[in-house]
């Protein structure tokens, strides 16, 4: 065992107190499934106005606002956090403010300004990353460097069944097809909502603010949390000092600098598929809520399972190995989705019928589409969960609220480029799907650095927190 690992010894946490972190997942995950990504994502992008291109470049740009905010600010936090100790009480502030803006989403309804849900979303993207970066650097207190491979596969898992879960919910019992009216299990929606008026994707905010403030109670009561920390005026003063010095540090632990660049630039390609991935396909082939559900549906049972199966392989082969492979599946399933159209898949190597046999994705384009997807549902809950693995393996438990910040800042640093880059290729081409394709350089990027990246990426011990 070498000096790192003797210098982290198993945390003794009762199992109910891991159990409360891993919740967390489970707890946040519907926002970015059921809100960001398969329900209010594409009905803000196909039905809240009558402009879909311009409606997928605001959406862009809101992903690309929050994210100059959470990567300017994260390290600030988790650096600030470091010295005051306790997260709770920062994870339970910006929950306060993530669950009133989704509570408000509920007034986005068609033909309303954009503004108002832009804004809503933008706060509340904010607040969930935030929260992120503080849960992140909890773990780990938690358990020990063998286990938090495991760990964290598991939590994201159970976060990906949490937000299917929901999904199920509101594609069978809220989601009424604008044809029938009716669900995909042919009953009314629930509470008497009218899909013509949009309440079967507005009321997914609600839903994800209430799911978020039930599921998160048993972190704030069961899991452990750091020791008191100096009073929040010198935490603040003191984070801000050791940020400064663990940047000029960075210059030294080469191997955790490697990292986070790969990381950034990854990320950013993994952060645009699920923030734009609902949304390009309802504006390709015109899903409504039913048919982003049980797409959505179909890729977080495969995501589950991706993460359990990576949770024991990150053990055996390690966070590297794990990451390496999610990301190869990626660039094949981004590839394979932006040469997928109405007729054609390869980019037209291949013709397909245009035929529609009807009832859901009854194209063979639309198929195609979902065996691309799946390859993302396997792949994008390991890269991430694997990742944050990757860097608890990296650093000691003094500097972890810090380094998680960074790696928050290196999730979000340049996604806004990604982005962006689509927002204006889209603009400027009139085509999403081009759009699209500016992500491949990112996964492409990312993976290129991290195959020469050492693992663990640092050994605390020999590269001291200074």
């Amino acid at each position: 065992m070498s000096a790192a690992h003797a210098s982290n010894p198993a945390p003794v946490v009762p199992r109910r107190g891991i159990w409360g972190w891993m919740l967390f997942d489970w707890a946040a995950q519907p926002f970015f499934t059921v809100v960001t990504t398969f329900v209010f994502g594409p009905y803000f992008v196909a039905r809240l106005t009558d402009d879909p291109i311009s409606a997928q470049a605001a959406w862009g740009n809101m992903a690309t606002i929050s994210s100059i905010v959470i990567a300017l600010l994260s390290p600030v936090l988790g650096s600030i956090a470091d010295q005051s100790g306790p997260r709770k009480p920062w994870i339970a502030c910006f929950a306060v403010l993530k669950i009133v803006c989704l509570l408000l989403l509920w007034l986005a309804a068609p033909g309303s300004p954009l503004i108002l849900p832009l804004v809503l979303m933008i706060l509340a993207s904010i607040a969930a990353e935030f929260s992120v970066v503080f849960n992140d650097s909890m773990m780990p207190r938690l358990v020990n460097r063998e286990e938090v491979g495991r760990v964290s596969n598991t939590a994201w898992g159970l976060g990906y069944l949490g937000g299917m879960i929901v999904l199920i919910l509101v594609v069978a019992l809220l989601a009424g097809s604008p044809e029938t009216g009716l669900t995909i299990i042919g009953i009314p929606p629930l509470f008497g909502l009218d899909p013509a008026l949009g309440e079967d994707a507005r009321i997914t905010g609600p839903i994800a603010a209430v799911w978020y403030l039930l599921f998160i109670m048993p972190m704030f009561l069961f899991t452990p949390d750091a020791a008191k920390g100096l009073p929040l005026r010198q935490a603040v003063r003191s984070g801000l000092e050791e940020l400064r010095g663990t940047i000029g540090e960075l210059r030294q632990r080469i191997g955790i600098t490697r990292f986070l660049f790969a990381r950034m630039l990854y990320q950013d390609g993994v952060n645009g598929l699920l923030i734009l991935g609902g949304a390009f396909a309802a504006g390709m082939f015109g899903w409504a809520t039913i048919e982003i559900g049980i797409y959505g549906i179909l890729l977080n049972v495969v995501a589950i399972f991706g993460c359990f199966v990576a949770g024991r392989l990150d053990r055996r082969l390690g966070s590297k190995t794990v990451i390496i492979f999610s990301l190869i599946l990626l660039l094949i399933a981004t590839t394979g989705i932006i040469s997928t159209g109405p007729g054609m898949v390869f980019f037209g190597l291949l013709s397909l019928s245009v035929e529609d046999s009807g009832g859901l994705f009854g194209t063979a384009a639309e198929k195609a589409y979902i065996l691309f997807g799946l390859l993302i549902g396997i792949a994008f809950g390991p890269v991430q969960a694997s990742s944050r693995s990757y860097l608890a393996r990296s650093v000691s438990l003094s500097e972890s609220g810090r380094y998680f910040g960074i790696y928050a800042l290196s999730g979000r640093a340049t996604s806004f480029l990604a982005t962006l880059l689509f927002s204006m290729t889209t603009y400027a081409t009139g085509s999403a799907r081009l759009g699209m394709a500016t992500l491949i350089i990112f996964l492409l990027a990312g993976l290129l650095l991290l195959i020469t990246t050492p693992y663990p990426a640092g050994d605390p011990e020999k590269n001291p927190a200074r």
